[in-house]
């Protein structure tokens, strides 16, 4: 794994994807600093980033070439016959690059939800199983780029199960399976098609209260890892928009709210990605309506039915997340096991959202957690 953070573009969130396509999608550094003057729009995001993946898969860097497929369809127009085809090409060249390791490390399977299918990794180490954790990604997550967590995981004896839920990756994609907040739904899935007890659960991004969300359902969820601080998505989504909108939203003045937020998405790429694929993964027609669904997304009220062992993972310059709502999560525990906290910085190399410069170092802080927990917490 990649390490290091990076100031590749001005406008934060082009920013961060730069370094996430990097850290994440196998890119290349120079080639990613060779496109980002030319990125203002999104728009222009997905034909630099198609660019670089027709000239990698040309030139027979299947790694690099499905990282950027990857991340010309996350800016390409959800819904589009344009977005699918990018999906389909970064999907397939990923699992032809890795078919051996899915012969003899990892096996893909699909569990039944709704009218649909979640698709599901699944990954057994050769050695005594330490643990079994569960893990899904958050707002706009796909499985395939969590390979490198999956591969340390089973390197330390732990048992994976990875999925795309509702709203993420091939359950969006492919079977049209919508969010939900209430995640208990699709992990009661999970846990019964693998008759799984006493499971670690680790939910990434908006997956930090997702997970915790499900653990106050499910009691054979026995750990909750949230990497990334998620206590209220409302609130985290409302923290980018002008004060107006938050008390046209009280108002509930459908029409003035979706008046200011498409004139805000015009100026605005990171609200314009935001709003858009919002809408498409929750199956709503406005704005204002993915932000009153929005709403539903969160864990302080049913925080004090969680009575886990708890591991809270920030980043303190997080441009998606104000990082005092560390304080709100923890608040919102008053019942846990244990709570343990950590906030990483610049000098880890991990300031950013989800520690995406330096996630070698956060899940040997997981591993770490994992072990030490179930040592010490044993009867």
């Amino acid at each position: 794994m990649k390490k290091g953070t990076y100031q590749l573009h001005d406008e934060a969130n082009f920013n961060f994807q730069l370094n996430r396509t990097l850290m994440w999608g196998g890119g290349d550094l120079e080639e990613l600093r060779s496109i980002a003057p030319a990125i203002t729009t999104t728009e222009d995001w997905v034909r630099e980033m198609k660019t670089l993946a027709e000239r990698a898969e040309a030139n027979q860097q299947r790694s690099k070439a499905i990282g950027y497929y990857r991340m010309a369809e996350f800016f390409e127009a959800d819904g589009s016959s344009d977005k699918s085809e990018l999906y389909t090409k970064s999907k397939s060249l990923f699992y032809e690059e890795y078919k051996e390791l899915f012969k003899t490390k990892l096996k893909r399977d699909e569990v039944e939800y709704d009218n649909g299918k979640l698709p599901v990794w699944i990954g057994l180490p050769g050695t005594e199983v330490k643990d079994t954790v569960i893990i899904h990604g958050g707002n706009d997550s796909y499985m395939e780029e969590f390979l490198p967590l999956v591969q340390r995981f089973l390197s330390e004896g732990i048992a994976v199960y990875l999925f795309d839920g509702p709203g993420q990756g091939g359950a969006l994609r492919e079977s049209e399976i919508y969010y939900t907040h209430e995640w208990e739904k699709p992990i009661k899935a999970i846990l019964d098609a693998y008759q799984l007890e006493d499971v670690t659960i680790i939910g990434l991004s908006l997956g930090g209260m997702l997970a915790p969300r499900a653990a106050a359902f499910e009691n054979r969820i026995k750990r909750v890892v949230a990497w990334g601080i998620m206590p209220d998505f409302y609130e985290v989504v409302l923290s980018k928009v002008p004060e107006q909108l938050k008390l046209l939203m009280d108002l509930e003045d459908k029409e003035q709210v979706n008046t200011l937020i498409q004139a805000k998405m015009k100026v605005d790429p990171l609200i314009k990605w935001a709003i858009q694929h919002g809408m498409f993964s929750m199956n709503v027609d406005t704005p204002y309506d993915y932000l009153h669904n929005t709403r539903k997304f969160e864990m302080q009220s049913i925080g004090h039915q969680i009575t886990q062992d708890f591991l809270l993972l920030g980043s303190n310059e997080d441009h998606f997340i104000p990082v005092e709502l560390y304080k709100k999560v923890i608040d919102a525990l008053p019942n846990v096991k244990s709570l343990s906290y950590k906030m990483y910085t610049k000098s880890d190399s991990a300031e950013n959202h989800c520690n995406i410069g330096n996630t070698e170092l956060v899940l040997g802080d997981i591993i770490y957690w994992i072990l030490r927990v179930k040592n010490t917490f044993i009867s």
